[in-house]
């Protein structure tokens, strides 16, 4: 199965040479082969006398998978920086995110000085079961050190299957000794989106669009609705350094806040790939007004949202221009072989803006205070158009069109948040855009 992300029909031919006692095999083709395509054989052959020298003659013995793996690599990010090949353990460990769900203990993890150190237990999970604190250290899994481990391979040690048992040797401030804990792995669900009341307004985080985002977005209105009641003014949606992930997600998505009208449009490179999706009558906030927050790490599937929800005037966007990640990713199996992930169409808002190395602007630019630390250092956002070998946006190749990237700083004070008080104050009548405008216009 194929899985499209916002992160036709398509056949791949896989070309390959046989080595056998030294001498290259040739590949077999047919004498009546097309001479269009007689230059990429020339090139295939090429490429298989390279291979045979450096399976013969370089320093050391190479790993033949790793060459061929190298090879395809090499091929994929020659087209752009989203196009990859995935390894089976790579395929395995993607799926694993856009399902949403795995077999481990439910903790959300960081490496301090090269030790594993907990930043949260997520609740109703083995670890907050078993009393893990944040701030906890871990040094030993089944009496095995962690240490000299990445985090990756860390978190790889703790997953397992469901009702496996592992134990974890734990360093806990104002505790004299490390202390074991025992804990049985169960399914862990990956929650794509938080909430919380702001008083009158229902404040709703999204942080990727995997399989369960949808359902999750409904549900967290559902208690919003509740827990406000009748004061409720509106809905801020936050997609700032939301990276992306599943087509169909951010379209369901899209489609739970508008009743008609298109959602995106995907255009391949042939005419009959182009798609239209559109929306379904029904609104899960009533027509309640929304502010969907965005910065420079909103990428991809929260572009289609954010996009889509601007065009069609349903909701007012603050922050800062997103990423500018306009291309959509087919996942294509390969059996064993783990599959390849080929960029195979650009997506459009629905009034037909590409935002491929552009981004989304808002209409109310609101910039985070950065702390001082990160005044100094003057980092510059990374984007879209910074990408080497990304794509350009059509027609507009020399322009000058293109955009470095925004802040994607978010202040980790809800109160010091500038971008989610402004989005607040509209909310409740406090700002309005068209009177910030106003003023700014009148400043110049």
């Amino acid at each position: 199965m194929m899985r499209k992300f916002g992160y036709g029909r398509l056949s791949v031919l896989v070309l390959a040479g046989l080595i056998a006692g030294g001498t290259m095999v040739g590949l077999a083709r047919s004498q009546s082969a097309p001479d269009a395509n007689a230059e990429i054989y020339r090139d295939l052959d090429v490429f298989g006398e390279v291979l045979q020298h450096v399976r013969e003659d370089y320093v050391e013995k190479p790993d033949d998978a790793k060459l061929i793996e190298s090879a395809i690599n090499g091929m994929l990010m020659a087209l752009d920086p989203h196009s990859s090949y995935l390894n089976s353990k790579e395929f395995a460990d993607m799926q694993v995110q856009t399902r949403g769900e795995f077999g481990g203990l439910g903790l959300e993890v960081s490496m301090e000085n090269g030790v594993v150190k907990v930043v949260s237990p997520i609740e109703d999970t083995p670890a907050a079961r078993a009393g893990l604190q944040s701030g906890d250290f871990i040094t030993a899994l089944d009496k095995e050190q962690l240490q000299g481990l990445t985090l990756e391979e860390a978190v790889e040690k703790m997953r397992g299957p469901v009702n496996a048992a592992i134990t974890l040797t734990i360093v806990r401030k104002g505790v004299e000794n490390p202390f074991d804990v025992r804990m049985v792995r169960d399914v862990i669900h990956i929650k794509p989106v938080k909430y919380s009341a702001e008083k009158d307004v229902g404040y709703i985080h999204i942080t990727s669009f995997n399989e369960q985002t949808t359902a999750d977005l409904q549900d967290a209105v559902k208690h919003l609705k509740k827990e406000i009641g009748q004061s409720l003014k509106g809905y801020i949606i936050d997609l700032r350094n939301n990276p992306g992930g599943l087509l169909d997600q951010a379209i369901s998505v899209s489609d739970d806040f508008l009743d008609q009208g298109a959602i995106v449009i995907t255009k391949g490179r042939n005419l009959e790939e182009t798609q239209r999706s559109n929306a379904r009558p029904g609104d899960i906030t009533d027509g309640k007004k929304l502010v969907v927050l965005i910065n420079g790490g909103s990428a991809s599937a929260s572009e289609i949202v954010a996009g889509a929800l601007q065009d069609h005037h349903r909701a007012t966007i603050v922050g800062t221009r997103s990423f500018g990640k306009g291309s959509v990713q087919t996942i294509i199996p390969l059996g064993s072989n783990g599959a390849l992930r080929l960029t195979t169409a650009r997506y459009y808002t629905p009034s037909g803006r590409s935002i491929q190395a552009k981004g989304i602007e808002p209409e109310a630019v609101v910039e985070e205070a950065l702390p001082d630390d990160l005044k100094k250092a003057a980092v510059t956002g990374e984007s879209e158009a910074n990408l080497r070998g990304h794509l350009k946006r059509e027609g507009e190749a020399n322009t000058g069109q293109e955009e470095d990237g925004s802040s994607s700083y978010v202040a980790p004070d809800k109160d010091k948040d500038t971008q989610l008080q402004y989005g607040l104050d509209l909310l409740r009548g406090i700002k309005s855009v068209d009177n910030d405008a106003k003023k700014k216009t009148e400043a110049n």
